[in-house]
């Protein structure tokens, strides 16, 4: 990924170059109030980009960069169907106003042959029945971030005053349920809650109702503030199962807040089985159902467990685009809205490069490995780890990954083969 940067932003070929029904897709996460938020998880990933990215705090997206943005977003795709990501920081800080002007862009822009949706990451807290109406009027999809039951989604997640969230979450998910807006759970699994796997899903599937799930391991260096991904000291990085591969050592390379990669192990497999056991067919875990697909030979849902990325980019509030959501560092970024044509960046050599680079840079531990067509070295920006012969560019999360993997596979392919 790092080869990348060096990498010429040239535009690939026009589609027009290539064989009938060759198309053009990618997804944007729009982050229309930058890292501005009206939480302070002590985990976040996000929140110190103002500073990185030496942003003014107290303005979001203008109206200039929101038209420019949807224009070219919907002019340089040739799908059936755009899908905007709306995230943060928190986007609804933005207001309804702001929406409301999202929806009418997307209207004078949108071609006859192509369907527009829109999704919504939020924290909730702003969520009230105003909110709810527009949501639901505009068939917006709904992401509510919540990491469980009360005690243990207020460990992290707490106001900039330091105070709890969690009862202001469930204010805004009753707003949501009342209005019939569809919503899905993404639950942050850290060091914390890692440990109690089935307080965390059957709160999120029985007590609040979500059939959408989507677990997303906390992994962040411990220098992630100031370094990119891929720019570490190769000299500081420990070998996977040592005590520095682990959160909570003092010389540790992940923060203390990161999952420990076994108990993301434990975490995958306790919370599988309960889901093939009691809810298959009825609540949709992202990482369970990929694994399925992709059991029955079928191309993965995510870009984690892909061979390959670089078609999730991310925008921030003044018009730059970056290679990706967690690859929002001055080094990985390919242009702004207002100055060079949105599908040039995306389809470029460079993003190309970033793209490939999953692949081409897994360690041969990887490429040996039996789990790999289920895996693809996960993220490359959790790639903190060296294999155990010494080799750069494992997964941190490697060994809970393979326990889990190694667990269910009988289950994924007796799942696989009844829907084969």
């Amino acid at each position: 990924m790092k080869h990348s940067t060096t990498v010429p932003i040239t535009p690939l070929a026009k589609a027009a170059n290539f064989k009938v029904g060759y198309k053009r897709r990618y997804h944007m996460m729009a982050k229309p109030t930058g890292s501005t938020c009206n939480l302070d998880c002590s985990y976040c990933f996000y929140l110190h980009k103002e500073e990185l990215l030496d942003q003014p705090h107290d303005r979001g997206m203008d109206d200039k960069t929101l038209e420019d943005f949807i224009r070219q977003y919907i002019e340089s795709q040739d799908g059936e169907q755009i899908i905007f990501s709306w995230q943060g920081g928190e986007p609804t800080l933005m207001g309804v106003d702001f929406f409301e002007k999202v929806v009418a862009l997307q209207r004078k822009y949108q071609p006859k042959h192509q369907k527009i949706e829109n999704d919504l990451q939020t924290n909730a807290v702003l969520i009230n029945d105003r909110w709810a109406r527009f949501l639901k009027k505009h068939n917006f999809l709904v992401g509510v971030s919540i990491d469980g039951p009360r005690e243990l989604h207020d460990r992290h997640r707490l106001t900039r005053s330091g105070k709890p969230t969690f009862d202001l979450v469930m204010k805004g998910i009753d707003a949501l349920k009342r209005h019939g807006v569809p919503f899905n759970a993404l639950a942050v699994v850290n060091r914390t809650n890692a440990r109690f796997p089935l307080e965390v899903y059957r709160f999120l599937t029985q007590e609040i109702g979500a059939t959408y799930i989507q677990f997303t391991p906390c992994v962040e260096a411990v220098d992630f503030k100031q370094t990119a991904p891929q720019f570490w000291h190769d000299d500081m990085i420990p070998v996977t199962g040592s005590r520095r591969a682990k959160p909570g050592d003092l010389d540790s390379i992940v923060t203390d807040w990161s999952v420990d990669p076994n108990d993301w192990g434990t975490f995958l497999i306790a919370t599988f089985k309960e889901w093939v056991s009691k809810d298959l067919g009825r609540v949709q875990v992202n990482l369970f159902e990929t694994a399925v697909v992709q059991t029955m030979g079928m191309p993965s849902q995510l870009c984690v467990t892909a061979p390959f990325c670089g078609k999730a980019l991310a925008i921030e509030k003044n018009g730059d685009v970056f290679s990706c959501d967690h690859y929002v560092y001055p080094e990985y970024q390919l242009g702004n809205v207002a100055t060079d044509k949105l599908d040039h960046l995306v389809f470029s050599e460079r993003q190309k490069a970033f793209g490939m680079g999953k692949k081409n840079t897994l360690p041969k531990y990887c490429l040996e490995c039996p789990k790999l067509n289920l895996c693809w070295g996960e993220c490359p920006k959790n790639r903190l780890v060296r294999s155990p012969e010494g080799e750069l560019g494992l997964n941190y999360l490697c060994p809970g990954i393979k326990a889990f993997l190694t667990f269910a596979k009988p289950e994924l392919e007796r799942i696989a083969a009844m829907l084969a």
